[in-house]
């Protein structure tokens, strides 16, 4: 089993590595102790985060998810779903936060979505506006 420092996890995943430390400490990663005291992040548990298939050989092509060059791919759990004639709108937990979109009722339907089910919320936008609090 292939084991993973976790700087070396936090890069692969895609968040800061002090935000994975936080999941080790709260469970939300599987990590294992070595003899020093360290922690070490199995290859299994990496892709379990990022989406990515077990067991692809480097030749393989990954997942379509990790195929898109965003960085803003955030892993939650998706906390609410509503329907409304073609339309869905999603919630999704993200480290606390909530996050809501509108997709078509079909994609919704396509993706198994509803509550409980661990889910990406992919961000693009072109701008952002900082407005003071």
């Amino acid at each position: 089993m292939e084991m993973i420092k976790p700087q070396d996890a936090a890069k692969l995943i895609g968040v800061s590595y002090p935000t994975l430390k936080q999941w080790i400490y709260s469970d939300k990663v599987r990590s294992v102790k070595t003899p020093g005291g360290h922690h070490r992040i199995p290859r299994s548990e990496v892709d379990r985060l990022t989406g990515r298939q077990t067991g692809l050989t480097k030749r393989e092509k990954p997942g379509a998810l990790n195929m898109i060059s965003g960085r803003n791919k955030l892993l939650g759990t998706v906390m609410e779903v509503k329907f409304e004639g073609l339309l869905a709108q999603i919630t999704i937990n993200v480290g606390g936060q909530s996050i809501t979109s509108i997709i078509t009722r079909d994609a919704c339907q396509e993706l198994g979505l509803k509550k409980g089910v661990r889910a990406f919320a992919l961000i693009k936008a072109t701008e952002v506006m900082v407005i003071r609090g």
